[in-house]
């Protein structure tokens, strides 16, 4: 197998690509990091993947689809880091939404796009939040990749934290809520941890599976 993750020097991605490098999540597989900067590529190197210099936000969807060419899988882990709307847009949105209509014209049918746990309709964010156009943004990019063809799974992590990975988490059920902290964190090392197994759990296709941390392992609960 061969997994391209783009925004391979996010703060998941960054534990993913060694875990799908090194076979920490099963038989190890060929991991192609994607990154915009020149000065970033020694750091996925180091990580053990394949650097791949590309720059979602301004490459075109045949440019990324040239990106792509070859691949089994692509895993979205890139994000603007908020701050500025119109970049959050920008990539969180329109580059994320490109990068699907890419795979699906390079032939890369898996699709694994790294989400959050409040990506539905009715999420409650406030318009004029700062928070807003992320989620705003996210829940566009997720509708868009519900609307392809392709072998997706959408995962949406509760709040992020550095802890120590449990190799544990809980999946909500389709119209359980919960509240931003508090019960609903989950280390950025699980959703590492899931991201790598949802590539080889077919129960995951078009699914949108929101978890936090929890009791069950994250094999088991990802096929539940």
């Amino acid at each position: 197998m061969k997994v391209v993750v783009i925004g391979a020097l996010g703060r998941v991605a960054q534990l993913l690509v060694p875990l799908l490098a090194d076979g920490g999540s099963g038989p190890a597989v060929d991991v192609v990091g994607a990154v915009r900067k020149p000065e970033q590529v020694d750091r996925v190197a180091d990580l053990g993947g394949e650097p791949l210099l590309l720059d979602v936000e301004n490459a075109t969807t045949d440019e990324i689809a040239t990106a792509l060419d070859g691949a089994d899988a692509v895993v979205w882990a890139a994000g603007a880091g908020g701050g500025n709307p119109d970049r959050t847009y920008a990539v969180d949105r329109d580059a994320a939404s490109r990068s699907m209509d890419a795979a699906a014209l390079a032939g890369v049918r898996r699709y694994v796009m790294v989400s959050w746990i409040g990506s539905v309709p009715d999420h409650g964010v406030p318009t004029d939040s700062s928070f807003y156009p992320y989620a705003d943004a996210k829940l566009a990019a997720d509708d868009h990749l519900r609307g392809t063809d392709l072998d997706w799974t959408i995962l949406g992590p509760g709040t992020l934290t550095d802890g120590p990975p449990t190799g544990r988490i809980r999946v909500l059920g389709a119209d359980e809520s919960v509240e931003r902290g508090g019960p609903s964190e989950v280390p950025r090392a699980d959703v590492a941890q899931a991201a790598a197994a949802a590539l080889r759990i077919d129960e995951t296709i078009g699914q949108f599976v929101r978890f936090t941390s929890g009791d069950e392992t994250i094999p088991a609960a990802l096929r539940a």
